[in-house]
């Protein structure tokens, strides 16, 4: 064993003998002192003050049953309380043959009963063969513990670099069309701050809220799909160009279902759904499958509010900006197309707010 003082503080392989009688502790020292740093106290209270300064440190507790001032049944109900047995084993020494006590002590976690007058090398023996298996379950639980860190620690690595590669897959659209690729950051805070903040967000949970508004970055992903020519122009759509600028949203929706799931898959389920229906509206008059009321996602919903706001209050290849008690009297009078009446109101409540978001991107 490699156990050594350090000051005063008990370093691993200590045993700790807890009994009135100072025979009794020279002689368990004799049969331990070649292996393991011994510390003795002469009755349960002054046991128990050592175990709890140094519980970290010890190896096993030899312990009486009869001590003034506390016994050693106190000494073990006090342990279980404190589920310290889970970590130290604990041994009765002691010439009682009480079948209540016994009974107890072992109800009470004690890993073996020792009996007086002790024969040295068999104590030693089972001691040292329980203090073994102790050890080598700290060192596998200690194990698991860390393989379960760097298996964390590598989830993580990955969804960060998985996230960083859809931000900027997304910013590259924006800066295609002729944007900063404040865009998606901006709808990503607006969808967040619409979830956290307005009962928009009621049955999300916290870790539901973070993949909605990830995936909320992904909205225009099937904009790569769209021709320059169409994406970038300056005036009106004619008809046809305007069918095929609708079709980014069945494009992204594709090109998401074909990535590797690497992420978590409920966040890409998220994305395809909103690519795809981000311009869907509640009267059914939206594209690409004319869905209405209800059989809108509800985080759909929110991000095309959060997207025709944002599009309105900033500068398009095809539009001027408007000032944003414009863009709200656009929306609420149907402008852009109708919304689930409900999220309008909780939008309008937080519009004040989300102008915020627009002082924070100058």
């Amino acid at each position: 064993m490699e156990e050594k003082r350090e000051g005063q503080r008990v370093l691993p392989g200590t045993i700790l003998i807890i009994d009135d009688d100072e025979i009794n502790r020279v002689m368990m020292k004799n049969i331990f002192d070649s292996g393991y740093l011994v510390e003795e106290a002469d009755n349960g209270q002054k046991g128990l003050e050592k175990l709890e300064e140094n519980k970290d440190h010890i190896s096993a507790v030899l312990l009486d049953v009869v001590m003034p001032v506390m016994d050693g049944m106190d000494v073990l109900r006090e342990m279980n309380r404190e589920r310290l047995q889970k970590d130290i084993p604990v041994f009765l020494i002691t010439a009682a043959d009480d079948n209540a006590i016994l009974k107890e002590a072992y109800d009470l976690g004690v890993m073996d009963v020792i009996r007086k007058p002790v024969i040295p090398y068999m104590v030693r023996r089972r001691i040292d063969s329980v203090i073994e298996l102790f050890e080598a379950r700290k060192r596998l639980s200690s194990k698991v513990q860390e393989q379960q860190r760097e298996l964390l620690q590598k989830a993580r690595q990955i969804i960060y670099l998985n996230r960083g590669m859809v931000e900027a897959l997304s910013t590259a659209i924006e800066f295609r069309s002729g944007e900063s690729g404040e865009h998606v950051r901006r709808i990503h805070d607006i969808t967040e701050y619409l979830l956290r903040n307005t009962e928009m967000g009621e049955g999300f949970s916290e870790d539901e809220i973070k993949q909605i508004s990830m995936a909320a970055i992904m909205h225009d992903v099937g904009k790569i799909a769209i021709p320059d020519s169409i994406l970038n122009k300056q005036g009106k759509f004619t008809e046809e160009e305007y069918e095929v600028m609708k079709t980014h949203t069945t494009q992204g929706a594709k090109l998401l279902e074909k990535i590797p799931r690497v992420m978590d898959g409920r966040m890409f389920q998220y994305a395809c759904d909103i690519a795809r229906h981000h311009h869907e509206r509640w009267d059914g008059t939206g594209y690409p499958d004319g869905l209405k009321g209800g059989e809108i996602s509800l985080w759909s919903q929110i991000v095309s509010l959060a997207d025709v706001y944002d599009a309105l209050v900033n500068k398009r290849v095809y539009k001027e900006a408007v000032e944003a008690d414009e863009a709200v009297e656009m929306i609420k009078n149907g402008e852009c197309g109708a919304f689930n009446p409900h999220l309008l109101e909780c939008f309008l409540k937080a519009e004040k707010s989300l102008r915020k978001l627009y002082e924070r991107s100058v």
